[in-house]
């Protein structure tokens, strides 16, 4: 595995494109950015296709691949560990979001409403597939290949990109609340340095990335609920 110190330097990228995505958007509606954040499952398509694009051309540039970025070697994978870690996924991504819910609003369970508004139901069909592949490919691929490979000491290894892992979900949808960022910030640093430690000691991808597309599909999948149901999405924010 070739490090290239450059690559770190992306890891910032997605929470500037989501920022960016989120107030040009609101400028082009006019409207405000809260106004935009129930599309923030499409925009985050979006953005993670526009990562997998960036990560191709660079590594084709350097005589690489996606796979050697992350390091992937095919048939070293057990069904046990991809079972282990959709498991370990779901229990502290769920476990996260409760206490900094309590954390930052005193209520447990506490979901941004947002996070599961209604869309247009034929983009929320096409987002249950579309969300779960490009995030595993554009996230992992950035925070383990250009952060965790590329680092050469331990413990900032695992520290820097997970730090940037946590906080562009503080950003997925935007908005100017300070308590929200530093909720969506807390609800996930300690899953992402969880997947940044296990990653620097197996160098094993496929678990991770296999966890981290199920967890979407079932945001997906509740997004799909809320679109396609009517008074669904009421329901769920009266809970």
């Amino acid at each position: 595995m070739n490090v290239n110190k450059n690559l770190v330097y992306l890891l910032p990228i997605r929470c500037v494109i989501f920022i960016l995505i989120f107030v040009i958007g609101a400028v082009i509606t006019k409207q405000k950015v809260e106004d935009v954040s129930n599309w923030w499952s499409i925009a985050a398509s979006i953005v993670n296709i526009v990562v997998i694009l960036i990560l191709y051309f660079f590594t084709k540039k350097k005589k690489s691949s996606f796979w050697e970025l992350i390091n992937y070697q095919k048939g070293r994978t057990k069904t046990k560990q991809i079972v282990a870690m959709s498991v370990l996924i779901m229990v502290f991504g769920m476990t996260g979001m409760y206490v900094a819910g309590y954390f930052c609003y005193g209520i447990i369970p506490y979901a941004a409403p947002m996070m599961v508004a209604p869309i247009p139901v034929w983009l929320a069909v096409m987002n249950v597939v579309i969300l779960p592949i490009t995030t595993a490919f554009a996230e992992d691929g950035l925070y383990l290949g250009c952060g965790v490979n590329q680092i050469k000491s331990k413990i900032l290894a695992i520290i820097i990109p997970a730090f940037f892992f946590a906080l562009q979900h503080s950003f997925i949808p935007t908005l100017f609340d300070l308590r929200y960022i530093i909720y969506r910030f807390i609800s996930f640093l300690p899953l992402t340095l969880i997947l940044c430690w296990y990653y620097y000691k197996k160098r094993n991808p496929l678990p991770i990335m296999i966890g981290h597309a199920i967890i979407d599909v079932a945001t997906a999948l509740q997004i799909l609920a809320t679109s396609a149901v009517p008074g669904f999405y009421e329901t769920m924010c009266g809970m």
